[in-house]
């Protein structure tokens, strides 16, 4: 029974930093952050990051992108997939570069360098997308590029890091280039196919159904499978739950499935999520390193700011979106 003690810490904790940070203009996913840091073993060690409270967290990930897919416009996302494209591209690739650079000034062997700006070439889609939602942002322009270049960003920087393992690790277990992509391109044919033709005839199913709650059992059970799918067919399982927010919310049944998962996923489920990234943190060895820390951080989000915001300009953005653009993919 410790478990309901710890959520009771994080729930109480987190809306109270949630609310203080809002009073700041700050995003309250910096205040879920912070609390992680503090309870967990960086600090006071009150919370460990236990199986079940990992678990726990995933499912709030999940749930978070599930809705983000719920409540984004279709149109918007297709209209800047060429953007969210060219974005992506640069937003990894500068990144990758300048990180490598660093690692290699610091007498990094190569292939760790190369490791390294693979690490700072990913988004955290999860943070960029509560923030958008904070921000009502989800469906605006920058929006939607962001969210289309997280994405991509995740899907390439995999096959990169494939790809650099079988370089320099004759002995790997890695995939051949072309079964990686083989099975990237059956995922998106299948999610293709479930949205068009499966995933509406589930919800009219479901709404026909006697049973309480049928539309909302049918809209999650959508949501894991696709999530399951997508970490299967070796993607992230937050992909494939925004895809099926994408494709539930295309039926009619979108309005009433947000409502009633939104509630319990903010007041439970995401909150736990964020706190646990602050749980897997240590300042354990930092100040024998902490020149590099701070050069690699400052090298880290000024890449990705530069990498993110020029891709945009070259996609015909202005200067200030081409910097929100950017700023949404350090992350």
């Amino acid at each position: 029974m410790e478990f309901l003690f710890t959520l009771f810490i994080i729930l109480v904790l987190t809306k109270v930093a949630g609310h203080f940070c809002s009073r700041m203009g700050i995003p309250s996913v910096v205040g879920d952050l912070l609390i992680g840091i503090i309870i967990g073993p960086a600090l006071l060690g009150w919370v460990l990051p236990t199986t079940f409270l990992l678990d726990f967290a995933e499912i709030g990930v999940i749930l978070l992108m599930f809705m983000a897919g719920l409540e984004s416009d279709l149109g918007i996302l297709k209209k800047y997939m060429k953007p969210s494209i060219i974005v992506a591209t640069s937003s990894v690739f500068v990144p990758i570069t300048l990180c490598f650079a660093i690692g290699m000034l610091w007498g990094f062997v190569p292939e760790n360098a190369l490791f390294l700006g693979l690490l700072f070439g990913a988004t955290s889609l999860s943070i960029s997308v509560q923030v958008l939602k904070e921000y009502k942002k989800l469906d605006s322009k920058e929006g939607a590029t962001i969210l289309g270049a997280a994405v991509l960003d995740d899907v390439l920087v995999v096959i990169l890091l494939n790809i650099v393992i079988s370089m320099f690790d004759e002995n790997s277990a890695t995939y051949p280039l072309w079964l990686l992509l083989t099975k990237k391109i059956v995922f998106f044919i299948i999610i293709f196919i479930a949205y068009k033709w499966l995933v509406p005839t589930i919800m009219r199913l479901s709404e026909k159904m006697l049973s309480s709650e049928a539309v909302i059992a049918a809209g999650i059970s959508i949501c894991l499978l696709f999530a399951y799918f997508a970490d299967f067919m070796g993607m992230a399982a937050i992909i494939g739950a925004f895809f099926a927010g994408i494709a539930v919310g295309q039926t009619k049944s979108r309005k009433i499935i947000d409502e009633k998962i939104e509630a319990v996923s903010y007041a439970l489920f995401v909150p736990v999520f964020f706190v646990s990234i602050g749980l897997n943190m240590t300042f354990v060895g930092i100040n024998e390193h902490i020149t590099f820390i701070l050069v690699l951080t400052l090298i880290a989000v000024l890449s990705k700011l530069i990498g993110g915001g020029l891709g945009a300009k070259l996609s015909g953005f202005s200067w200030s979106s081409a910097t929100i653009i950017g700023a949404g993919l350090v992350s």
